[in-house]
């Protein structure tokens, strides 16, 4: 009986869920189009611990090939997981041993970075060592926010150690899409709105075109003065429409812009264009870039329309209950092109009706490819 009572709370529960997500899901994303059409079923709670940090999922996307240095960026990560689990300080303690033992054969780390940026990355190595070394005593003190602010900043070493390991751009955009402006490796960019600032992290390696497109509007200051047009609590929080188009008319062709969907696919050594993953029969493949983080930002496009994106796009305000991390219903619809890294708080503030009152691009413009055409 009480084995008969619990599979009824999980299936209660298991409805529960799909009917909320059915009801966000038909909620517009682009110009009061309807989701109609759209095909749930295949829908999956996560397995595992999915990554819904976005600075994290920005690490594991960059095209490296370095298992040691992965390693010792796992062993960082989970700590976060650690102390959330009632502060298991053993556990932490642990992570800590992993991650130093990987920095005992630098030479394995070093053995993926180009030459001329061998010192560069030694001198990171000596950074991230001490950094690892402080955060063993901290974990002795148990000091949870202490370890939580020296976790961070160790990652971030780790993230520049990473960086500091990739060749160059590691494949070929398709010509058909050299008109268009590409952002060849990653640039950031600071936003001010009428609530407060935000940070975001744009991939070019996994989706340039995308990040090209936005890079260029930015530096346009396209955004700048623009309102937040839609906002669905715990969905997304839209912006990007100017007051006389649907998206950015190019003032040299006199045309509306319209960028291709672009998604990587994890194990792909580049990106599909022109064709969603569902539409590909593609329906368990996982894209480097997920919907499972909160702020992490796509391009808007009618429903209908898949190489329709423009101008607008979204911020994915990610909610655990209602839209699991693992296998979301937008991965593979809708293109990502980077993550919020900062302002998770001004985000969850912002409404529509909002204004961004200016966009900057402050790293990684020289990244930057205009267009050939």
């Amino acid at each position: 009986m009480l084995n008969l009572l619990k599979a009824k709370l999980k299936n209660s529960l298991k409805n529960s869920l799909k009917k909320k997500l059915t009801l966000l899901l038909s909620l517009t994303l682009f110009l009061g189009i309807t989701t109609v059409g759209w095909t749930p079923a295949y829908a999956a709670l996560p397995a595992g611990n999915a990554i819904t940090d976005g600075k994290a999922l920005l690490r594991y996307a960059l095209p490296i090939d370095n298992k040691p240095v992965r390693q010792l960026q796992a062993s960082i990560e989970d700590i976060s997981n650690q102390l959330r689990a009632n502060k298991r300080w053993s556990a932490v303690s642990s992570d800590v041993k992993k991650a130093s033992r990987v920095l005992e054969k630098p030479e394995k780390i070093l053995s993926s970075v180009p030459e001329a940026r061998q010192t560069e990355a030694q001198t990171l190595i000596a950074q991230i060592k001490a950094g690892v070394a402080s955060l063993q005593e901290l974990a002795e003190t148990k000091d949870k926010e202490k370890v939580k602010e020296k976790r961070a900043e160790v990652l971030n070493l780790v993230g520049e150690l990473e960086q500091a390991m990739v060749k160059g751009f590691p494949y070929e955009v398709p010509s058909e899409y050299s008109n268009l402006p590409q952002l060849k490796g990653r640039a950031t960019v600071a936003m001010k709105t009428s609530k407060g600032d935000l940070t975001m992290v744009l991939d070019g390696y996994s989706a340039p075109v995308t990040a090209g497109n936005f890079v260029d509007l930015v530096k346009r200051g396209f955004y700048d003065g623009l309102e937040f047009t839609r906002s669905e609590e715990s969905y997304v929080l839209q912006t990007g429409k100017p007051k006389d188009a649907d998206g950015f008319i190019d003032p040299k062709t006199k045309k509306y812009r319209a960028i291709p969907f672009e998604v990587l696919v994890e194990g792909d050594k580049k990106p599909t264009y022109g064709i969603t993953l569902e539409e590909a029969g593609r329906y368990t493949d996982m894209p480097v870039l997920p919907f499972s983080s909160f702020g992490a930002l796509a391009l808007a496009r009618p429903e209908r329309d898949v190489n329709g994106g423009s101008s607008q796009f979204f911020f994915f305000l990610f909610e655990p209950e209602l839209t699991p991390a693992g296998r979301n219903l937008l991965d593979g619809r809708y293109a990502i092109f980077g993550y919020l890294t900062e302002g998770q708080e001004v985000l969850d503030e912002l409404k529509a009706g909002d204004k961004i009152v200016s966009a900057k691009v402050i790293n990684g413009l020289e990244n930057l490819q205009e267009p050939s055409v």
